[in-house]
């Protein structure tokens, strides 16, 4: 078995995330809900500072400087460019080694080794685990491992199955924040639209759930009728008080909202193909969506995309997806480094030189 121990599941995941933590801060990043508004706002100025003191000759040997002791082990069974890339270019601003694994057929798997001793045996060679797995609860089952060695070691998801991807979310509040920094309360009284497969899409459950961060944010989830939210991610809305709609028309809400943000067909998690039975080219992003759309409205996307974003969009300046993937790469260096304890040493550097 890969995934989460009976024991384990079986905690409120009220307890589940205290697991997570080390000294009162965040060891372990699995879960978009670790975070609260003011980590939020503390990793976001620390990428922002990040990216200035890299633009120059020295500040970028000084971040070099930061964890070059360190090393890190990119853990990817589950296929990624995107994230992966961003967390090599992550580690490798902070001066971080790394190394990858992202075919398990050229581990001792093909020897019989299950994947958590592989894991464990990573462990022994790396201070950081950052993964991307196809199976529910295996980053979890990871980093509760990780707590029990005699060198505990960080654990970061990648994503994981349908659940959760706690970075891209980090990425997408980034991108809001600094799309919406004009505004007097920046993402404070938001109205953002989910469009397309919010039933499987992990980066719509974990975005929607650090929204709930923020006072007066307003969500629409636009989908199919076989694709709405679930009920975990509907129960949780509900708990915290968030004011939602679910429709299948994007045309309700399309001039309204201040953010739309497009997903593709999740179809790699269908059991029977069930999803060619979907009229998905009702949840098409077009470029005449878009010109309805508020001026200083935006358009996201986690990527890849097929059809469902018009690549018309792209040269509109609400397209907000391509930063989404700079942007990425910094605030993964950001966490990277508040998992080691370094970002005081980032903005104090930010302080004596660029902070006039």
């Amino acid at each position: 078995m890969s995934g989460l121990s009976e024991d384990l599941a079986s905690l409120p995941l009220r307890e589940r995330l205290t697991l997570l933590m080390n000294n009162e801060k965040i060891f372990h990043v699995i879960f978009a809900q670790q975070f609260d508004r003011d980590v939020l706002d503390f990793l976001c100025r620390t990428a922002t500072q990040l990216r200035k003191v890299a633009k120059s000759v020295e500040g970028a040997k000084f971040l070099q400087t930061l964890l070059g002791h360190k090393s890190a082990m990119l853990y990817f069974t589950q296929p990624s460019t995107r994230t992966f890339l961003s967390f090599v270019r992550a580690c490798q601003y902070l001066g971080m080694n790394y190394s990858e694994v992202r075919d398990p057929r050229t581990s001792s798997m093909v020897k019989g080794e299950s994947e958590i001793d592989g894991v464990r045996t990573f462990s022994s060679y790396f201070d950081l685990i950052i993964m991307r797995h196809r199976e529910k609860g295996f980053a979890e089952r990871t980093a509760h491992l990780m707590n029990q060695i005699a060198r505990p070691v960080p654990v970061i998801s990648g994503g994981a199955g349908t659940d959760e991807h706690p970075t891209q979310a980090l990425l997408d509040i980034y991108t809001l924040q600094r799309s919406f920094e004009a505004r007097p309360n920046g993402i404070e009284g938001l109205y953002l639209a989910f469009m397309g497969d919010v039933a499987r899409g992990r980066t719509v459950r974990s975005l929607a759930q650090l929204l709930a961060c923020y006072p007066d944010v307003r969500l629409a989830f636009v989908a199919p009728e076989e694709l709405r939210i679930r009920d975990n991610l509907r129960a949780f809305l509900d708990r915290a008080d968030l004011d939602y709609i679910e429709t299948e028309d994007v045309n309700e809400v399309i001039e309204d909202v201040d953010a739309v943000y497009v997903t593709r067909m999740q179809d790699e998690y269908d059991v029977d193909h069930e999803s060619e039975a979907i009229d998905y080219t009702r949840f098409h992003l077009t470029l005449e969506h878009v010109q309805r759309m508020k001026s200083d409205a935006i358009v996201m996307h986690p990527l890849p995309r097929r059809e469902e974003l018009d690549p018309r969009i792209d040269t509109d300046h609400r397209a907000m997806y391509w930063r989404q993937e700079r942007n990425g790469m910094w605030i993964r260096a950001a966490l990277i480094a508040y998992v080691f304890n370094v970002e005081a040493r980032i903005l104090d550097y930010y302080g004596t030189h660029y902070n006039y």
